[in-house]
């Protein structure tokens, strides 16, 4: 006697179909397996701000705008800054902060910050600065141009200068970019453009200041 005959015969056959129809149903069960989920990405700028330290606070603007100023924390830079240059107390996000004012009451700021790496490369940063003065990026090879370099005090420094708007009024930009030990340090000089453009040639003496901090025996 043939096997399906033989179980026909003992009456399993219902059990036989209903264990069939179970494994089916149970193989359209299973589900696909999915990819696992990419891991969620770092904020750069939170850790440059986690471990950025707090720049120092002084006391009189126009004293300490006379003297070389070493940052907070680590290795850090050092420059003078013009005398007219009012030095304002620090904060945990700069390494340094100065007001300069001019005719009518208008006011720019010098704001010096300072992260871990790169922060993106030079194309990056310098299209971040255009942004806030409301200025479309600039493709990568145009970006790069953008810049010009000076070699001070053993420190490479590439400056960059431009002009915008902000809140409906025009706005200039001068700033320097400077590697570092692992690091980049940024001197940002944002104000009412005539303003900045009339303390560029103070703001590039100011960079020839920069410099590593003076090693002691």
């Amino acid at each position: 006697m043939k096997p399906c005959t033989h179980l026909c015969a003992l009456g399993l056959f219902p059990l036989l179909i209903a264990g069939c129809r179970d494994r089916e149903i149970t193989s359209y069960r299973v589900p696909k397996e999915r990819d696992a989920p990419p891991a969620a990405a770092s904020t750069a700028h939170a850790d440059a701000t986690a471990a950025t330290p707090a720049a120092p606070s002084g006391g009189s603007g126009g004293a300490m705008a006379d003297t070389a100023v070493a940052t907070a924390g680590g290795a850090n830079l050092t420059w003078v800054a013009p005398a007219h240059w009012q030095a304002k107390p620090g904060s945990a996000m700069r390494k340094g902060t100065y007001a300069v004012t001019g005719d009518g009451g208008a006011a720019a700021e010098l704001a010096i910050t300072a992260f871990p790496g790169d922060v993106g490369g030079d194309v990056a940063n310098v299209n971040r600065w255009r942004g806030q003065i409301q200025l479309p990026p600039l493709p990568d090879a145009e970006a790069t141009r953008s810049i010009t370099r000076f070699d001070y005090n053993s420190l490479k420094i590439g400056f960059v200068e431009m002009a915008g708007t902000s809140g409906g009024q025009p706005t200039r930009i001068t700033g320097a970019i400077v590697p570092y030990q692992g690091a980049t340090w940024f001197f940002k000089f944002l104000g009412p453009d005539a303003l900045v453009a009339k303390e560029k040639a103070a703001f590039l003496e100011f960079l020839k200041t920069i410099k590593p901090p003076t090693s002691t025996p």
